[in-house]
């Protein structure tokens, strides 16, 4: 029913202006949209939103992730610009410079202004 629409991420921010200048300070977004729903991004064609919430930060769980080519320079360029990463040492995951290897697959997890969970990865592993 729902295979013809665009899906989109919602993401909440305790601080709407604080979260618009960390998305495109940090990350290099601009907003395309913003309305009293809040902020709207695109990123490789897929839009999400940045919504006023009081709830900002409490997921516990990675909230967006995006693919990307090289996991290692994109960590390197995100951390130039402020971005600290998660550092996990589980039985499950265990990081080395903010990186997971799971298998194949390359993972990386930030938090942006709001306490978000964000995810960077690289399917293949080989990056």
């Amino acid at each position: 029913m729902l295979e013809t629409f665009t899906a989109f991420a919602t993401l909440p921010a305790a601080d709407l202006d604080r979260a618009k200048a960390w998305y495109r300070e940090k990350l290099g977004l601009e907003p395309f949209a913003e309305d009293a729903g809040g902020v709207w991004f695109e990123s490789g064609g897929h839009p999400f939103l940045v919504y006023p919430s009081q709830f900002a930060g409490t997921a516990r769980s990675t909230a967006i992730g995006w693919h990307v080519d090289d996991i290692r320079a994109t960590v390197d360029a995100l951390r130039d610009r402020g971005v600290t990463f998660e550092e996990y040492d589980l039985p499950e995951v265990k990081t080395e410079r903010g990186i997971a290897r799971i298998g194949t697959y390359l993972a990386a997890w930030f938090r942006d202004s709001e306490g978000n969970l964000l995810m960077i990865d690289h399917p293949g592993g080989a990056a």
